[in-house]
């Protein structure tokens, strides 16, 4: 026991940084650095690391957004360029998918201006996926998007 007390001395190891490594055990330096938070230890946050990690959840967000768009515009082109196709299915999809991007969207209003570049992002994915899931040459559609954001959201779809 009086071995592992010893924190110096020929051929023993450094003594171990009692804060949580970052590189090593992510979960441990999260809950640290929200209980450094919390008490308004601020000169002992990682504030590059902790920056880096707070970007990334917002990076986070508008990946959800262009998911959710992206899912959106494929049926649409799938609605599109397949009407022999449509179903109650189809629109059902459609109409889940809005509530998806509105959703996230009202959780995040400050996603709003990037809708464009969600919709340009997320559109270069939706069109291989069309043509990949409607057996259509890619060339069929449209190279870039010919949806406005509020007709994606807002146009009806009957049969």
């Amino acid at each position: 026991m009086a071995d592992r007390e010893r924190t110096s001395g020929p051929g023993l190891a450094p003594p171990a940084d009692p804060r949580a490594d970052y590189q090593r055990d992510f979960y441990s330096w999260l809950m640290e650095q929200a209980r450094f938070v919390r008490e308004g230890r601020w000169s002992a946050i990682d504030r590059d690391n902790l920056a880096e990690e707070i970007e990334s959840l917002g990076r986070e967000q508008f990946s959800k957004l262009e998911s959710a768009l992206r899912v959106l515009l494929l049926h649409l082109l799938k609605w599109d360029h397949q009407p022999e196709r449509r179903s109650r299915s189809w629109e059902l999809s459609i109409k889940e998918q809005r509530i998806v991007v509105q959703d996230v969207l009202d959780d995040n209003p400050g996603l709003t201006p990037r809708i464009p570049e969600a919709i340009a992002r997320g559109y270069r994915r939706a069109r291989i996926e069309a043509a990949k899931e409607t057996g259509l040459d890619e060339a069929v559609f449209p190279e870039t998007c010919a949806y406005a954001f509020d007709e994606a959201m807002t146009r009806h779809h009957a049969r």
